[in-house]
């Protein structure tokens, strides 16, 4: 089923329906019924809902798709879905293309097009630089007629370059923008986005006259885009506030300024159509030497003046139509009455849009207050009946192109030059917010309407931008809407500069209007559209903010689509996630069962690593250190990290480094008899039975342990040490304390023999747990020999049993044969 025709099988009905609901509830009541719809007029009922518009793109190596609801979802482009070499659009394309960047025809008759005045030497000369391939910067005023210019040197330069004339508009563009703009007017790539170098070389071999207008930045920006398209020849124009050219740019600079005092009143007569008096042509050369000769100012000029031809042949012409209703601004122009039409001031001449403005439409005006609230841009026309509450408002476009209060650019209209300003100051900012809410609930609906292509929502990029930045510092609800129902759109439609500036707005509105679950879609999205540009710091920081936010709301999916990200992010990157985060390689939890990275409880002390040997005047109380509080140190955090196999084979590394660290430690806290070896270990010592004077009372073997000390005893086999053997301080290991009573550890207790094998254990042994019974044998045979120093406190007496004593070949068997090679492996020990 097609994702945006669903049928009617999709909502469980078999394909009819009456309009009403006659259905019965458990209990026998009649269920209220549907109103009845019209099949003639679906729009005016309540309309049946649909699947979000999702589209699907290349961008890079990455297959991403645009959801709208849960958020993007980007994975690695699988070979087969990877676009091939991009093909360039032939000639009648790229006329249509051209078509299309040209701003819409107001409505009504066809207004007349005025002439180039004054410019034909600055116009031969911009042709001559650019058939040698030279790139041109053409500076000028607002106002100045740089747009009229740049469009007649376009028609002249059709043929000069095998991929023809590319016009694009530099404002509110970056670099990348402008690249991007440039492969899309040249390259047939329907839904890709090359990465950064594919687009370098793509543009690399684009031969085309670029005609660049309202170029908004220079220096080092501006030599980026002239180094990466060395078979362009440019033509730019910029005001004279935008940064100049470096000084190693090959750029040819062309100042214009304003007309002649000749060529204003030739252009203003051709405004107004007819030939001026004397009264005329002396204010029209008193306006020329006020506005310094701008076009801009002669065409508003003979604007005012038809406006005057049309009260002096009819005082009542405005009135009769109801321009003048409840315009706070006309009152003082109201009471021009009688063939003897005053002319305009020179002030109003300089500054004529209030004036101008009063004598409009009602629709006019409207749109004119949109225009203001919007920061200057003016809707499509298409919109206006819908913003301004008229059928016929759409004409209002032609009204304000006629008297040159709005300019072309690019693609669509905005105030000309001054404009805003001077009706700023009349009254025109009075309901700003609730223009701006209003338009930005239109637009809401409109872009988020599945009729509506993501091209579409693109081309009108800068009047969406305009009503949601114009809101996102009251905290408008609306805001918000309009930011999570048009950023999708301006990704599909591959303008992710609006995407990026909607995401960031919608970003700051959500976080004002306290709205977690859609602050948490933003994020997801900037750090998507980080990705995608190779930013992986920012992809990271905006993931995890989203994931965070998410977890916080128990958005399942949401979190779901976000950790997705993230193991890409990951495997980019080249590292483990922080958190210990599973990779792009490695199964991600999915709806069905989701486990966490780490016991919240911290890791068991059976996986933590062994700490350092304790000093040898330190009692050891434990050999494995459990993990608790706030969790693993980041050496131990790197092994135990990632998924819960992982975790597995870890522990066992790590158990088996403790066993052997214990081992070792046994070894070196141990005390050699042999006075030639001082505290030197072998690799052939353990831990031995007898305890010395050094206070490790702790390094005595315990009931079930599997280490036996290697020292012959006095029969001369490895394992029979007698008990109580002196240390080399002259007493018993089992004699007093400094302080004069006797030492209560358990193990001063003497080990119990067995008759049989040691049982092997699972674990590591606990050093500390005291025998849970008195042994059944007693201990071997004290020496018959005596110590060569007595001890100063008698020792110990060992626990007595009613069963004989043990002779030393009973202790050999129960203990099995040592071996002379070196401590056993933990295999041969039964703790593998």
């Amino acid at each position: 089923m097609d994702p945006m025709n669903r049928g009617p099988e999709e909502y469980g009905q078999d394909g009819f329906d009456d309009g009403y609901d006659n259905d019965f509830d458990d209990d026998g009541s009649a269920r209220p019924a549907r109103p009845q719809r019209d099949p003639m007029t679906p729009d005016f009922g309540q309309p049946a809902p649909v699947l979000a518009r999702t589209v699907q793109l290349v961008s890079g190596d990455f297959l991403l798709t645009v959801n709208p609801v849960d958020g993007s979802e980007i994975e690695a482009c699988p070979p087969g879905e990877r676009p091939g070499r991009p093909t360039k659009h032939t000639a009648a394309e790229r006329a249509e293309l051209r078509r299309a960047a040209m701003p819409p025809v107001p409505p009504g008759p066809a207004l007349p097009r005025l002439p180039l005045l004054e410019r034909q030497e600055e116009r031969e000369r911009l042709v001559r630089l650019l058939a040698r391939g030279r790139s041109v910067r053409l500076t000028g005023p607002a106002g100045s007629g740089r747009t009229t210019l740049l469009n007649a040197v376009a028609d002249d330069c059709a043929d000069l370059a095998p991929d023809g004339v590319v016009r694009l508009s530099g404002y509110r563009r970056t670099v990348t923008e402008l690249l991007h703009d440039l492969f899309a007017h040249v390259y047939n790539a329907p839904l890709h986005r090359p990465e950064r170098a594919l687009l370098l070389e793509l543009v690399h071999d684009i031969g085309a006259v670029v005609v660049l207008d309202d170029l908004e930045f220079g220096g080092a920006g501006l030599d980026e885009l002239l180094d990466a398209t060395p078979e362009c020849a440019f033509v730019i124009s910029a005001t004279p506030d935008v940064a100049a050219p470096s000084a190693e740019s090959s750029l040819e600079e062309v100042f214009l300024g304003g007309l002649g005092r000749g060529g204003g009143l030739e252009l203003l007569e051709r405004v107004v159509g007819r030939v001026l008096d004397d009264e005329e042509a002396n204010w029209a050369g008193d306006l020329w030497f006020e506005s310094e000769g701008l076009p801009l100012r002669f065409v508003q000029a003979g604007a005012l003046l038809r406006q005057r031809d049309q009260l002096r042949a009819d005082p009542a012409a405005f009135e009769e139509n109801g321009y003048y209703v409840e315009s706070p601004v006309d009152a003082p122009f109201d009471a021009v009455e009688g063939p003897d039409v005053p002319l305009p001031s020179l002030a109003d001449g300089a500054a004529p849009a209030a004036l101008l403005a009063s004598r409009l439409s009602p629709s006019a005006r409207a749109t004119l207050r949109f225009a203001v609230a919007l920061g200057g841009e003016l809707p499509h026309q298409a919109h206006l009946p819908a913003l301004v509450g008229d059928t016929h408002a759409d004409a209002a476009l032609a009204e304000l192109v006629s008297c040159a209060l709005v300019g072309a650019v690019g693609a669509h209209y905005r105030l000309a030059a001054g404009v805003r300003t001077q009706l700023e100051s009349f009254g025109y900012t009075d309901d700003d917010a609730a223009q701006a809410k209003a338009a930005a609930q239109h637009y809401a609906w409109w872009s988020g309407h599945p009729s509506v292509t993501p091209e579409r929502v693109a081309a009108e990029a800068d009047a969406v931008l305009a009503a949601l930045g114009a809101l996102v510092a009251p905290a408008s609800g609306a805001a918000v809407l309009l930011a999570r129902t048009a950023a999708p759109a301006f990704a599909g439609g591959l303008d992710w500069g609006a995407w990026e500036r909607a995401l960031r707005s919608g970003q700051e509105a959500a976080r004002n209007a306290g709205e977690v679950a859609e602050e948490a879609y933003f994020h997801h999205e900037l750090g998507i559209l980080a990705l995608c540009g190779g930013q992986l710091d920012r992809a990271r920081a905006e993931l995890e903010a989203s994931i965070g936010l998410r977890g916080a709301l128990a958005d399942k999916r949401g979190m779901i689509s976000g950790r997705r990200a993230l193991a890409l992010v990951a495997d980019r990157s080249g590292g483990m996630l922080p958190g210990g985060g599973a990779t792009a390689g490695e199964e991600v939890p999915d709806a069905r069962y989701e486990e966490s990275a780490s016991p919240p409880g911290g890791i068991p002390a059976a996986f933590a690593l062994p700490e350092p040997p304790p000093e040898p005047d330190t009692l050891v109380t434990s050999r494995i250190s459990p993990v608790v509080g706030s969790g693993p140190a980041p050496s131990r955090r790197s092994i135990i990290s990632g998924t819960r196999r992982n975790l597995i084979a870890a522990g066992a590394g790590a158990l088996l480094v403790a066993v052997l660290g214990t081992v070792v430690t046994l070894g070196a806290t141990s005390d050699n008899n042999d006075p030639s070896q001082g505290d030197k270990v072998k690799t052939e010592q353990s831990a031995k039975e007898d305890r010395d004077g050094g206070g490790l009372d702790a390094d005595k073997p315990q009931k079930d342990s599997t280490s036996r000390p290697d020292d012959p005893g006095k029969d001369g086999v490895v394992g029979t040490s007698d008990d109580p053997t002196p240390s080399d301080s002259g007493k018993p290991s089992g004699s007093p304390t400094e302080s004069g009573k006797p030492s209560g550890d358990p193990t001063d207790e003497p080990t119990k023999p067995t008759d049989k094998p040691t049982k092997p254990t699972d674990e590591p042994t606990k050093p500390t747990k005291p025998p849970t019974k008195p042994p059944t044998t007693p201990p071997t045979k004290p020496p018959t020999t005596p110590p060569t120093t007595p001890p100063t406190t008698p020792p110990t007496t060992p626990p007595t049993s009613d069963a004989p004593p043990s002779s030393p070949d009973t202790s050999v068997s129960a203990s099995g044969p040592a071996s002379s090679s070196g401590p056993q492996s933990p295999a041969e020990s039964g703790t593998a």
